[in-house]
């Protein structure tokens, strides 16, 4: 994310970590990744990414920010091609829909290119940055706020924060940057490279632009793959009810593990103990920044310790922490906690442009988010409504048009579709792909045990969908090696016992 400076003109704190702890308390809808590298460019053709030595093929194409006025205003859209490792590659690329809303997918390419290498066998990989991403007009914000860290859950304004964002982008129609426009966007990149059909891999929020993408560019497609799947059908934002089944998931594979059980035998009260005393009196810690390493203090609230929390169970690796660092948390030991912050806060803040996030939540979620929603989502021990309350906040200052009714349909679609789930998800929880798989008639379903958000990257999940994309079928796919799966031990102590 492009974010300027790390440090504000005042001498704040990263801007890019407060753009963080923003992201940590509406947890962000994205796959989690530290993989992410900034591209760059060494002329019009070629581009290299930090950390993946392969020459990539990559340009831009210019298409209308209003696609009802095509004369208006042009933006650019970016994109970037790993190429197949075989000669004589076959026509129909694999297309990445990144995750967020907010992700760039070029900035994803050592991620894709590790993920996806049996695909490369036989097929070129096309990332384009959608619009408000990368390097396709960027909706990235400069936010001087050296006290952000410190403030209490209370006196946090997300709706200022927001308006402060929008603010810096006068002439930009945000309303614009949105779903339906993305795969406008896409379709003009495919003509402009002379593609017929690709196949197409989406997660997390990347699996809606992919069922959209079935319903109004149908014929463009031959393959999809939808992982960590959200139909347009369900609201997404308010995360509370979804993260509470995958937390109390969390500490019932804690008891049945005997290890676990019996080094922490009252997981349960210990997270409940650390959110009430919290809540009476918030702890302001000295640690450093994760990007720097300079000294800094953050005051670690209710919200942000269940926030570091709920993001840790996206992923196994650091799901497998968290009744370690809720113990010690309840013991006043804030390290192991604050280590967890420090891992998923340098994944986000290099990975979701927050503009392009509200941009996109705001016009074709938040709307649909009736009070009765909200409040069955709060209706949980764990977070209750902050996902919620937090994007309702921040749609307060970033002002769009809602999208129109119809957006909310269900996708009908007669092509081949592989859903994915995992059943740890905190996010995305099978039973969305269940929802998409009614009108996909010619789709199966995937469901990963002891999995988290987004599978194909920690599963066998990306060999299925290398084996799916070239039969080009739903049909005889050997899905075995999932169910193979065990569920990984807890880590018991800081010398990492138990795995």
């Amino acid at each position: 994310m492009n974010l300027g400076n790390d440090r504000s003109p005042h001498g704040g704190l990263s801007s890019r970590l407060i753009k963080t702890l923003c992201c940590l308390l509406i947890g962000f809808f994205a796959s989690v990744s530290n993989a992410q590298e900034q591209l760059t460019s060494t002329d019009a053709t070629h581009c290299f990414v930090k950390g993946f030595s392969e020459r990539m093929e990559c340009g831009y194409i210019q298409v209308p920010e209003n696609y009802e006025q095509p004369d208006d205003e042009q933006i650019d859209i970016h994109y970037a091609i790993i190429p197949s490792i075989q000669e004589n590659a076959q026509p129909d690329p694999l297309l990445i829909l990144a995750g967020g809303p907010g992700q760039a997918a070029t900035e994803l390419a050592p991620m894709i290119a590790r993920i996806f290498a049996d695909v490369r066998k036989q097929r070129d990989i096309v990332l384009i940055d959608q619009r408000g991403t990368g390097k396709s007009n960027p909706l990235s914000c400069e936010v001087n706020r050296p006290d952000e860290l410190v403030r209490s859950d209370d006196e946090q304004d997300l709706s200022e924060l927001a308006a402060e964002c929008l603010a810096q982008y006068p002439n930009v129609d945000v309303s614009q940057y949105n779903t339906r426009n993305t795969i406008r966007d896409f379709e003009q990149v495919r003509q402009a490279l002379g593609i017929e059909q690709w196949n197409l891999y989406g997660g997390s929020y990347g699996s809606r632009v992919g069922l959209k993408y079935l319903q109004h560019a149908s014929n463009s497609v031959r393959t999809a793959t939808l992982d960590a799947v959200a139909p347009p059908q369900v609201v997404i934002g308010p995360f509370g009810f979804n993260g509470s089944l995958a937390f109390e998931k969390m500490l019932q594979d804690c008891q049945q593990q005997k290890p676990c059980m019996q080094r922490f035998p009252n997981l349960k009260q210990d997270y409940d103990q650390v959110m009430q005393s919290l809540d009476q009196q918030s702890v302001l810690v000295d640690t450093q920044d994760p990007l720097s390493a300079e000294p800094m203090q953050i005051r670690l609230t209710p919200g942000r310790f269940s926030s570091v929390v709920r993001l840790a169970l996206y992923n196994p690796a650091t799901r497998q922490l968290l009744p370690y660092a809720i113990s010690e948390a309840r013991a006043a030991n804030y390290k192991p906690i604050l280590g967890l912050m420090g891992g998923t806060t340098t994944a986000v803040q290099n990975s979701i442009y927050l503009g392009l996030m509200l941009s996109v939540v705001c016009r074709e979620d938040l709307p649909r988010a009736t009070e009765s929603l909200l409040k069955q989502d709060a209706n949980n021990e764990f977070i209750g409504g902050k996902t919620g309350q937090a994007f309702v906040d921040l749609c307060q200052g970033w002002q769009t048009t809602p999208a129109p009714s119809s957006f909310a349909q269900p996708v009908e679609s007669e092509k081949p579709v592989l859903l994915l789930s995992g059943t740890q998800d905190p996010v995305t929880p099978p039973r969305w792909a269940d929802i998409a798989a009614r009108t996909l008639p010619n789709s199966v379903h995937v469901i990963a045990p002891y999995a988290g958000h987004t599978i194909a990257g920690h599963t066998c999940a990306n060999r299925i969908v290398a084996q799916f994309v070239r039969a080009g079928s739903v049909e005889a796919l050997d899905t075995q090696c999932v169910k193979q799966r065990k569920l990984a031990p807890f880590v018991l102590n800081a010398n990492g016992e138990g795995l």
